[in-house]
């Protein structure tokens, strides 16, 4: 039956949804502006949110003076590969627990969760001694292993939640028709989990992109700097390039942005379908 809202309901309900993107957007218009923006326009007493005049300075010293393009690979080799190999450990694991006959796999995936508990700045310090013993300082590889850490406890539970909806039909089916366990899992299970697997893709693949204390620590040139430690560099002891910092902050979350709205449909199925158990 369906239910006609009243003119002040619309208008309560508009008004939120336009103040919660107010909100949310207005750090982000304000970063796009201030971009565009001279340095003299930006302390003045009376900053403007309408670039005058337009200027691309910010951008040009950004990639051509501070070489942010580098940065922006070392991030993308980092986030891209954490992002794969949480997906490949993530989906084994949470494969095994919600669909093979393992005994108390609900405490091992409380040990699991456990795990993503620590606070990371008790974690930087041991993580870098091992690191430094190992020769794994300044590069992608330290990077790799400690996202795939931080990254795996969530996307193992996202997943294994997402498993459990799927019906036992399946399983049963598959085994008639003579599918190997693996082969469940390959030609079954993750394609009809696409959405669930995009979801926490994404998060693996923002919470790389975004993780400052542990690229900081652990790298010490641009060879294997990430975007934020790259862009806590642009300051110096006498000035803050407030301009250039606003351009490179851009430039890194257009790309973030882009693939929100591209898998946005199936960000929500992932995040709908797997709290209906069928």
């Amino acid at each position: 039956m369906n239910e006609t809202r009243s003119p002040l309901q619309s208008f309560v309900i508009y008004a939120g949804a336009l103040l919660i993107l107010v909100w949310s957007g207005g750090p982000f218009i304000w970063q796009f502006s201030t971009s565009f923006q001279l340095d003299k326009m930006l302390t003045s007493g009376s900053p403007s949110l309408i670039p005058h005049p337009f200027t691309l300075e910010h951008y040009y010293n950004a990639f051509v003076e501070k070489q942010l393009h580098r940065y922006v690979w070392n991030s993308l080799v980092v986030s891209l590969a954490t992002t794969f190999l949480c997906l490949f450990v993530g989906s084994l694991a949470a494969f095994a627990l919600s669909r093979l006959n393992i005994k108390g796999r609900f405490g091992i995936l409380m040990v699991i969760l456990s795990v993503s508990m620590f606070p990371q700045i008790a974690l930087v310090g041991p993580l870098y001694l091992v690191a430094t013993n190992l020769g794994l300082l300044d590069t992608y590889t330290a990077l790799i292993i400690t996202y795939l850490a931080l990254g795996l406890p969530l996307v193992t539970w996202v997943l294994f939640g997402y498993f459990e909806t799927l019906p036992r039909e399946i399983d049963e089916a598959a085994r008639m028709d003579g599918v190997s366990v693996p082969g469940l899992l390959w030609r079954i299970i993750l394609p009809m989990s696409l959405p669930s697997l995009v979801t926490t893709g994404l998060l693996a693949f923002i919470t790389a992109w975004n993780e400052f204390l542990f690229a900081l620590a652990f790298t010490s040139n641009i060879d294997r700097q990430t975007i934020p430690v790259g862009i806590a560099n642009f300051t110096n002891l006498y000035y803050v390039p407030w301009g250039d910092i606003a351009a490179a902050s851009a430039v890194v979350t257009v790309p973030l942005i882009l693939l929100v709205l591209f898998f946005q449909r199936h960000i929500i199925e992932g995040l709908t379908q797997g709290g209906v158990k069928e």
